[in-house]
């Protein structure tokens, strides 16, 4: 969807919240002559993005409400399931950081999953995220007010995500090394017994509604 929505090949990119890389690695597998810059804000997993290079590939510790390069220096910015985690009152500040390191004519895709379906039932007993994905949302469509953008495609998709089992689920959903969700014995029974229904005989299989986005800025 992305390749599909976006020019990617050849491009400077920077990734905002890339987490272990995997898009960025798989763009570069792609399109070699592509150039990708990943930023994240987890200590630990901007390590480990360190200890594993790759050509035509950097990491930068840094958040989206900071972004430590000159201006105009990328033709897209990606934020996959990223915008979210942006502290509420950053929003506007991390959406105008992303302007100025466009260029004109640059792209923003912005993936951000939708509050409903049976995987965020059973996740938002440990991290409800209703409000702010709501706030993400709206502070897009406050960029869109500023005249610097246009929304050039909108998309709705749903991305399978399965697990081995709960043990599986547990280390990926509710032990993130970027985030403390407090998670104490009876939480983790109550999240097991949500989590149970789901699993059958080769793992948990979960659709994860997206809402996707592509902002142009204006020249």
């Amino acid at each position: 969807m992305l390749v599909a929505l976006v020019p990617i090949a050849g491009r400077d990119i920077v990734e905002l919240g890339c987490g272990a890389a995997t898009l960025a690695r798989a763009l570069l597998e792609r399109d070699p002559d592509t150039r990708v810059t990943g930023l994240e804000v987890d200590e630990r997993q901007h390590a480990k993005n360190l200890a594993s290079p790759q050509a035509g590939l950097q990491f930068v510790a840094a958040g989206a409400q900071s972004i430590p390069v000159a201006d105009t220096s990328f033709d897209v910015a990606l934020m996959l399931k990223s915008l979210h985690h942006v502290p509420t009152l950053l929003l506007a500040l991390a959406l105008t950081e992303v302007a100025r390191v466009l260029r004109p004519s640059g792209h923003r895709y912005v993936s951000e999953p939708v509050y409903d379906g049976p995987l965020n039932e059973v996740i938002r007993l440990f991290n409800d995220e209703g409000v702010v994905r709501a706030v993400a949302q709206a502070a897009v469509d406050a960029a869109l007010r500023t005249g610097v953008w246009e929304q050039v495609a909108a998309r709705f998709f749903e991305m399978p995500v399965s697990f081995k089992d709960f043990a599986d689920f547990e280390q990926r959903m509710m032990r993130a090394t970027f985030v403390d969700h407090r998670i104490d014995d009876a939480k983790l029974a109550e999240v097991s017994v949500a989590f149970a229904p789901h699993m059958k005989a080769d793992g948990a299989h979960f659709t994860r509604p997206m809402h996707v986005r592509v902002l142009r800025k204006l020249a």
